[in-house]
């Protein structure tokens, strides 16, 4: 039986004329070529809709980028507790199954495919009423596959410079639909650029940017948010612990839509090995919508 929880918690620049008729068709003729790019890129990575996220953005994979490295997997499972499901109007504990990632880099450019084959929520609380397209759930228990995403890195800077710059942009893929409760179906969209410098035993990393998010509100088609990532390493020969800090925040003075709120996750972990390694992270949230406590492993290699 779950318990009701009253706290919701929801909370002009104008063209000149071309002096040529030969340069005023190449102009044509390129802006035609960008924007043949561009719709081959979007049909390659758009879905007709996307699935949202429990949980923010995963960080650029920057040991992709690493001297060498071509392939970079990992796979893992994670339980989150506290964790609040927003279109269900219920909370409880999350189980993440099949947690992978997978990053193809050849040159400047990398390709990740990335997501979670499948999650299984137990409803132990109810802090709102359920949209109306929600299923109930079947002894509080709740399932769906997803999501899955994919996204491009390229790198900005040369390979001498001490510092890694990349842009990163990518989208949500599909799932099965928002009637299980645990997510949207609406698509979502995201961009970031990132740097990345080693001193001594030490690496840092981050990145910022924007999603776009698709949401279940008829007259709020997209909900725009900010997404940061910071990470610390500490190279210890076999042991490198870790602390991270993810998320997605809403702009000053902006609402949050309901399925569209901020997460923030604070991650302290550490992994055992270098080629292939074994990784464990405890999860604090520190966001309403974000776990209270968690626990993630992860299993990965490169080559």
């Amino acid at each position: 039986m779950m318990r009701h929880v009253d706290d919701s918690g929801l909370p002009g620049v104008r063209a000149g004329r071309s002096k040529s008729p030969h340069l005023f068709l190449f102009r044509i003729v390129s802006i035609r070529q960008l924007s043949l790019c561009g719709i081959i890129v979007l049909s390659l990575t758009a879905p007709p809709a996307a699935q949202a996220q429990l949980r923010p953005l995963e960080p650029i994979p920057w040991r992709a980028f690493d001297d060498g490295n071509v392939i970079t997997a990992e796979v893992g499972a994670s339980q989150l507790f506290d964790q609040r499901a927003s279109l269900a109007g219920t909370s409880g504990i999350l189980t993440e199954l099949a947690n992978f990632s997978f990053t193809w880099r050849t040159g400047r450019v990398a390709v990740e495919a990335a997501g979670t084959g499948q999650r299984f929520f137990q409803e132990q609380s109810r802090f709102a009423t359920p949209y109306p397209f929600v299923e109930p759930a079947v002894n509080n228990r709740r399932y769906d596959s997803g999501d899955y995403r994919a996204s491009t890195v390229v790198r900005l800077t040369p390979d001498s410079f001490p510092v890694t710059g990349v842009l990163r942009f990518g989208t949500r893929l599909p799932t099965t639909d928002a009637t299980t409760g645990l997510d949207r179906d609406a698509s979502d969209f995201f961009a970031t650029v990132g740097a990345a410098g080693h001193r001594g035993i030490l690496t840092l990393s981050g990145e910022a940017g924007l999603s776009i998010n698709g949401t279940r509100e008829q007259f709020y088609e997209q909900d725009d948010l900010i997404l940061y990532a910071a990470r610390a390493e500490l190279h210890l020969g076999f042991a490198t612990p870790d602390i991270l800090v993810a998320g997605q925040e809403h702009g000053y003075n902006h609402s949050s839509i309901r399925g569209v709120e901020n997460l923030s996750e604070l991650r302290a972990g550490v992994r055992f090995g270098d080629r292939r390694w074994l990784r464990a992270e405890v999860v604090k949230g520190m966001a309403i919508f974000s776990p209270s406590a968690g626990i993630l492993l992860t299993a990965g290699l490169v080559r």
